[in-house]
């Protein structure tokens, strides 16, 4: 099975900046506006601290209400057909509220968010886990099994790592595909094999991350190629930030030869955002194009002749 989806961004920072869980429409209107894209799949970042109603996050927006949001979410995207990617976008330490990217997950609470995702979800055959979004300025040592971090933002703390994350899932019986992205922002994948915790489930998927200003070059594309001869690969965000296609046009057809699933970045309309900003893939929630976003769109509608074909 080969992923083709977009990124529907908004649960990952509404509850946080206290407006809602989407941002946006979350119904089946919606739904089917990004359906006649021909998507098969939809990434669904979280946010740790509303996830575990923490830390001061606004009660009618944490906790049970968020999971309970996400919950009818998947539940509404499973039901039109689509596989669901459940990511962990925004994380922070201690008594901190998740506000951004952090470098690593924190060992504070990333493991009890994936305990609980994990268990709720653990039967549900439709998902895969994304582990941590963007690992950054940390090595490959601390991204297998953690270590502290000295971070401007947020302070020191101690990170966990993609071994613990793993075994917190496994704990609760949940076999789902667990997805890992690499280091530098998710774009380096070349130490991906040789630090990849074992999985009793042996269902682990390489993730990348890749725009026209963070470039997948030859070096990234070989490491890829190379994982995706004993693991599936999933290019977990792709986008293009100058209003064109011409990035990631030859790189979907590169993906294509070597079965590596995409989803770009991202299905939300949110004001401000545009091609240059975020960037969007549409003008509107009834699934309008950016010029970027013309791009995806028309490699999945050929994709989708050639099959029906």
């Amino acid at each position: 099975m080969r992923l083709l989806g977009v990124n529907r961004s908004g649960t990952e920072y509404a509850c946080q900046q206290g407006y809602g869980f989407f941002d946006g429409p979350s119904d089946k209107a919606s739904i089917r506006a990004m359906e006649s894209w021909h998507i098969n799949a939809v990434r669904v970042p979280l946010n740790e601290t509303c996830w575990l109603g923490i830390n001061g996050i606004q009660p009618k927006y944490g906790g049970g209400g968020y999971r309970k949001a996400i919950r009818g979410w998947v539940s509404r995207l499973e039901h039109a057909g689509l596989y669901v990617i459940l990511d962990l976008h925004w994380a922070a330490p201690g008594s901190r509220q998740a506000t951004g990217i952090i470098p690593m997950p924190d060992a504070d609470h990333a493991p009890a968010f994936w305990r609980s995702v994990a268990k709720e979800y653990k039967n549900d055959r439709a998902l895969l886990f994304d582990l941590y979004n963007e690992p950054h300025g940390v090595g490959w040592g601390c991204w297998e099994h953690g270590c502290e971090i000295h971070d401007k933002r947020v302070g020191d703390y101690r990170a966990a790592g993609m071994a613990e994350l793993l075994d917190a899932v496994r704990s609760t019986g949940a076999r789902q595909p667990v997805m890992l992205g690499g280091t530098e922002w998710a774009r380096d994948d070349d130490g991906w094999l040789a630090h990849l915790p074992p999985d009793p489930a042996d269902a682990e998927v390489a993730s990348n991350h890749t725009y026209d200003f963070a470039a997948c070059n030859h070096r990234c594309r070989a490491a890829l190629a190379g994982i995706a001869r004993s693991h599936p690969v999933a290019t977990g965000e792709l986008g293009e930030g100058d209003c064109r296609d011409d990035y990631i046009d030859p790189y979907m057809r590169w993906a294509d030869r070597h079965g590596i699933s995409c989803l770009g970045w991202a299905w939300d309309a949110h004001g401000g955002w545009a091609c240059r900003s975020g960037p969007s893939l549409i003008k509107d929630y009834d699934g309008t194009p950016t010029a970027f976003g013309r791009g995806f769109r028309d490699h999945l509608r050929e994709l989708a002749h050639a099959r029906a074909g």
